[in-house]
């Protein structure tokens, strides 16, 4: 990366950093309701070439080909002062030195940055977020500003929120930037915390698998923000300050106090943290090969109550069943993007085949496979 760092700008970087993407295990749309999530992060990468400026230049640009196409142009030019105005994927990086700005009271040094990223965008495992946090990583050290890996994560968000226009909690942030390998990370949203908790699946001889199913989702204009809101409306109508508050044995109690629709989105919320905090327990006790039928209600879940699901991920998630994995779901914001499914390290190259000829001979897109394994967080790279 560092030759095509000075075949850009001319000269070599400073260093490179990167963040994985993630993959949520289970608990989807619990992090704005103050429920549970357990999310990873997985060893697909952005990583971020940077060399500081002796001005308020941010020159940016990207070896992604469908970002320079979403761009218009190779480099992309602003200033210290300008970066918050930006458009198409440069505003998740601009974004970020806009927010770091504003909060930090700083004013920084401008810079010249090349990204370079294997992780797949649309498809629900947190490109946007692994681009954020490898920014905020790096110009927190170039900058020297000794941000706490907490406080970045309310950072990231408030670049989604503010800059990229999209409703998000902060799951994505939470798992690219505390992730550890072969660990999820239980975030509570309630209590605010984040808690290590050992997979075990490479001593299991598990794999995760990720079904791309192709169809693209985009947080900021799609049905995330519809789906936000009438988990609002249930809270409020139930008269409390967000769903976690709702015990699992309580849930039915609500279907004829609401209506239906938003009773549904209820009741996905509030089972998807119970079925997180049962996951969790399972992989601390040592037992992850027990955790597949959790995943798959967590999908029934997805595709009936909080729907927001689509036929080709289903195609994906019955398909993965039928060959042989131990559960399957829906992962990420959902409209779209992923599915995961948990299997045998051994059986994973032949389900992953039939998966994809199953789905495609079902009448959709010829999805995606490939494995992930839990890696480590945000980091700068020890070879840069």
């Amino acid at each position: 990366m560092r030759d095509a760092f000075e075949n850009a700008f001319g000269a070599e970087p400073d260093g490179t950093w990167s963040a994985p993407g993630r993959v949520n295990l289970i608990g989807e749309h619990t992090d704005y309701n103050g429920g549970l999530a357990l999310p990873f992060g997985i060893d697909r990468r952005t990583r971020v070439a940077v060399r500081l400026r002796d001005d308020d230049i941010v020159r940016v640009a990207t070896d992604s080909v469908e970002a320079q196409a979403d761009e218009g142009r190779g480099v992309v030019t602003a200033t210290l002062a300008t970066a918050g105005e930006a458009t198409g994927w440069s505003r998740y990086l601009l974004g970020a030195v806009h927010v770091l700005r504003r909060e930090r009271g700083v004013e920084g040094r401008g810079f010249d940055a090349l990204v370079s990223s294997d992780v797949p965008v649309g498809v629900g495992v947190s490109s946007s977020a692994a681009l954020e946090s490898a920014v905020i990583v790096a110009l927190d050290e170039l900058w020297q500003l000794g941000i706490a890996r907490r406080e970045m994560v309310r950072l990231g968000q408030l670049v989604e929120n503010e800059v990229v226009g999209a409703p998000t909690g902060t799951l994505d942030q939470s798992a690219v930037l505390l992730a550890e390998r072969d660990h999820a990370v239980l975030l509570d949203f309630r209590a605010d915390t984040a808690e290590q908790v050992p997979l075990g699946f490479e001593a299991a001889g598990l794999e995760i698998l990720v079904i791309d199913s192709l169809v693209r989702h985009d947080h900021a204009t799609g049905g995330y923000g519809e789906r936000r809101r009438e988990c609002e409306e249930a809270a409020r109508i139930a008269g409390v300050p967000t769903l976690r508050e709702i015990p699992v044995d309580e849930v039915e109690s609500w279907a004829d106090r609401m209506p239906p629709h938003v009773h549904r989105r209820l009741r996905h919320i509030v089972t998807d943290t119970d079925r997180a905090a049962r996951v969790a327990a399972l992989v601390r006790e040592g037992r992850p090969r027990e955790i597949g039928p959790i995943l798959t209600d967590g999908h029934v879940s997805q595709r009936d109550d909080f729907e927001d699901s689509v036929p080709a991920i289903d195609a994906a998630v019955e398909a993965a069943l039928a060959a042989g994995a131990l559960g399957a779901r829906l992962t990420g914001g959902g409209f779209g993007g992923a599915a995961i499914a948990l299997v045998d390290a051994s059986e994973s190259e032949r389900i992953g085949a039939e998966v994809a000829d199953a789905v495609a001979a079902a009448g959709h897109a010829r999805p995606v496979v490939f494995a992930v394994r839990a890696s480590q967080g945000a980091r700068r790279d020890p070879d840069a």
